[in-house]
């Protein structure tokens, strides 16, 4: 404690709390940084945060007030630091636990934390480190969790402040518990101007079940450095799933449909780059929070959802103000927000598909930039990195929701569960029952993007759109979904998404901003509004209602051809994406007997349905004739 001062003593000693003593303790001791700087709730210890991040270099001023540019490490578009790092991310467990988690990187805990204590020590060297209280979820909320941050990152701090409910008050109210989580994070030796992680093949990203922790090292991309984002959620849904609740991988928003004096509240999980933010920034709706949430059977027998962030840290890329315009003109606009990693040319941010003239030279990630420049590799260099990000408060939005803040949280009426499929599944259906609805939220499946370092388009199992951050048994954590849903007198309806469905030209079958329709008729189906097609795999619209929709909510002409290409079901298709979850879960130790036998029933009703049509696409018409038929029968 030599290296902190008085004044900065005394806002830690005022907690009262011995083990976050003993915590700073400890990694200060092991980071030696040169000083130490304890920040409160207070307006003036933020402001110190915020400025010191612009006299470091870490990031810099631009045209408009309150917008700032932050750049990640860059050697090339193959070795760079602006993109999680899957490989170097491991989930500490003991040597029996290795074998549970064939989907995620594992290490035995003392081996890891050997290896990654090692690489801390002495790694704030020259640099201040500054310590962070903050509240995942409203304050004075059952649902929200405290998390104490240490870091030498002020870019880092900051973004916390713009995403993150401020908590040294709240520590204050533990009464010495060590109920929450804690986070170490260093970017380690930096290089150049301004100033990034050098030694990026010492890049390490450590959660530590047992201790409720995080340990980070040598980077700066906020997907691997902020711990109270993707790594708190993995702590999350260790916790949640060996309680009573669950933590998921959720925007929420609330769903406001023209002539109807309701508000539905509809969670959604998609994988990275698949429209999450996109849908939860639909026009004409209310985002209470695009990304992580913290769900509770409430007493009203509804599932109630937090979001545990008030910021959004999302990706800009093809964000115009065409097709998201709630949210490109906040980022066009005065307000405090953070760019990464995109073009800067006389000091306004430029990005990928932002709908704009691209300037021919500017500042990027890579230096100066000029179009054609290569990198070492002789790889092009993008004016901004497909995985460029922007950082704001929620509440700096036209649409946020009121409800944001409400320590009681939302009544959960509808879950959206999406990823990125190019061929199988149709734009939107509706699942039989709950447990079908686990079943496919189980069963999401996405071509990977530039979000993740490694190659593109390849498909991928993305359980819930939380694989890449589950950290208990899958059979588990399905079950447990079961077990939640049966807790419930209102279940939420759950509905499949596919924003990405193409024709054999490879052409998209979808417009952008086409999913306020299937958002809009999902709420339709919560509250009775629509009758529905029934198949083996759901529930699908009916076509005289999504001709209405696409009238009332984009005046576009929504043709019955449209309709057959996009909600034709395919079952050939869909049989070997079966195929594919039946692979998937046969690595799993005890999958729920409801999912396999929801597996196994679905592949007989899709061969039945393929020996009745003999054809590879049956249209939507030929399967209401049939739905319609069974009725009678």
């Amino acid at each position: 404690m030599e290296l902190i001062d008085k004044k900065n003593l005394d806002k830690l000693t005022a907690l009262n709390n011995s083990h976050v003593l003993k915590i700073v303790n400890e990694f200060i001791t092991l980071c030696k940084p040169s000083k130490v700087t304890i920040i409160t709730d207070s307006e003036e210890d933020i402001n110190y945060v915020r400025n010191r991040a612009i006299e470091l270099g870490e990031e810099e001023k631009l045209n408009l007030k309150g917008h700032t540019i932050h750049y990640d490490g860059f050697f090339s578009m193959t070795n760079h630091d602006q993109a999680r790092d899957k490989a170097h991310t491991q989930v500490l467990v003991s040597k029996e636990e290795l074998e549970l988690y064939p989907w995620i990187n594992t290490m035995e805990r003392e081996k890891g934390l050997k290896e990654v204590l090692e690489i801390m020590d002495g790694c704030m060297n020259g640099h201040e480190c500054v310590i962070r209280f903050f509240c995942l979820g409203p304050k004075n909320s059952k649902f929200s969790i405290l998390a104490l941050q240490l870091t030498d990152s002020f870019y880092v701090a900051h973004s916390e402040d713009l995403l993150y409910r401020t908590g040294y008050e709240e520590f204050k109210r533990l009464n010495d518990s060590d109920d929450f989580f804690y986070f170490i994070h260093s970017s380690g030796e930096l290089t150049g101007n301004p100033p990034v992680t050098k030694n990026l093949d010492k890049r390490r990203i450590y959660i530590d079940l047992k201790e409720g922790r995080v340990l980070s090292v040598n980077n700066q991309y906020a997907g691997n450095s902020l711990g109270l984002k993707k790594l708190a959620l993995r702590l999350g849904i260790y916790k949640a799933n060996n309680e009573d609740w669950l933590t998921e991988h959720y925007f929420i928003m609330g769903v406001h449909p023209k002539g109807k004096n309701r508000t539905s509240f509809f969670c959604g999980a998609f994988p990275s780059a698949c429209g999450k933010t996109s849908t939860a920034m639909l026009p004409g709706q209310t985002i209470v929070g695009d990304d992580i949430a913290y769900l509770r059977v409430w007493e009203d027998g509804y599932a109630h959802s937090v979001n545990i962030e008030s910021g959004i840290f999302g990706i800009i890329k093809d964000v115009n103000a065409k097709d998201d315009p709630v949210i490109f003109r906040a980022l066009t606009t005065p307000r405090e927000t953070i760019f990464s990693n995109v073009l800067i040319k006389d000091g306004a941010p430029y990005w990928i598909g932002d709908g704009r003239p691209i300037p021919d030279e500017g500042f990027n990630f890579s230096g100066r930039w000029k179009k054609g420049k290569k990198d070492e590799n002789g790889i092009e260099i993008p004016l901004a990195h497909p995985n460029a990000r922007y950082t704001i408060r929620i509440e700096e939005l036209d649409n946020v929701d009121p409800n944001l803040h409400d320590p009681n949280g939302v009544p959960v009426h509808g879950i959206l569960y999406g990823g990125r499929d190019s061929d199988t599944m149709p734009p939107v259906i509706e699942s039989l029952n709950w447990e079908h609805g686990v079943f496919l939220g189980a069963s999401i499946e996405s071509e990977t993007t530039s979000a993740t370092l490694g190659a593109e388009g390849v498909r991928t199992q993305q359980p819930m759109a939380n694989l890449d951050f589950m950290v208990v048994p899958l059979g588990k954590y399905i079950k447990n979904h079961q077990k939640f849903g049966a807790r419930l007198d209102h279940c939420p309806k759950v509905f499949a998404t596919n924003y990405f469905l193409k024709n054999e030209k490879g052409k998209y079958l979808n417009g952008i901003l086409d999913k306020l329709c299937w958002v809009i008729w999902a709420d339709g189906r919560v509250n009775g509004d629509f009758k529905a097609i029934k198949t083996p795999i759901g529930y699908i619209p009916e076509y005289a209602d999504l001709k209405i929709l696409f009238k009332q909510y984009l005046d576009k002409e929504y043709s019955e051809k449209d309709y057959i290409a996009q909600f034709s079901i395919r079952p050939k298709k869909i049989l070997e994406k079966l195929d594919r979850i039946e692979t998937m879960y046969e690595k799993e130790q005890n999958v729920p007997k409801f999912f396999l036998n929801i597996l196994k029933n679905q592949r007989k009703s899709l061969k039945d349905l393929q020996r009745k049509f003999y054809i590879d696409n049956i249209s939507p018409i030929m399967l209401k004739k049939l739905s319609d038929q069974e009725k009678l029968d």
